[in-house]
């Protein structure tokens, strides 16, 4: 007897799914989308092209709660383009930059799956929100932040610093 997955369905409006695509998260939870929503990020939307939206894309490699991150991040700005709705370019930064204030832990994994579902402007937003949290700072301080224990003993770290002077002006 083969074992049966528990499913839970998630969308974001209450709306019949017609015309709408579903997407499958590495936990198992479905997500019915807009197709527009979900051409933001070219991965699904290359598989929509090979596939069809007959059946859930699986994203094997993103989970519920990444995927509804994603999702939120793909809708706000497929809805910030649309006329009645239109936002302008400050706003959509402002969101965004609200959008990844989220724990360490959160933001590498929203890196992760932004790279997998090829959505270039939220990888490059999420990439360049660990950039701003190390800008400025000492190699100690950003070992701190990402939990890095140093393993150069004195001499070797000294040698890095003599080699890389440039580095640490």
């Amino acid at each position: 007897m083969a074992s049966e997955s528990k499913v839970t369905l998630k969308s974001s409006d209450d709306e019949l799914f017609e015309g709408k695509v579903t997407l499958k998260s590495s936990d198992d939870e479905l997500f019915h989308v807009t197709e527009a929503v979900a051409s933001e990020c070219g991965a699904i939307k290359n598989m929509i092209e090979d596939i069809g939206t007959a059946s859930a894309i699986p994203l094997p490699n993103v989970s519920s709660k990444i995927l509804s991150k994603v999702i939120e991040y793909c809708k706000y700005h497929v809805e910030s383009q649309k006329p009645a709705q239109q936002k302008s370019e400050d706003e959509i930064k402002t969101w965004d930059q609200e959008f990844v204030k989220v724990d360490l832990a959160t933001l590498f994994e929203l890196i992760l799956g932004a790279n997998y579902v090829n959505n270039k402007k939220l990888l490059d937003l999420t990439c360049q929100a660990v950039a701003d949290m190390i800008k400025g700072k000492t190699p100690e301080e950003i070992r701190k932040i990402f939990n890095i224990k140093n393993d150069f003993t004195p001499e070797e770290e000294e040698d890095v610093r003599r080699q890389n002077q440039w580095a640490f002006e």
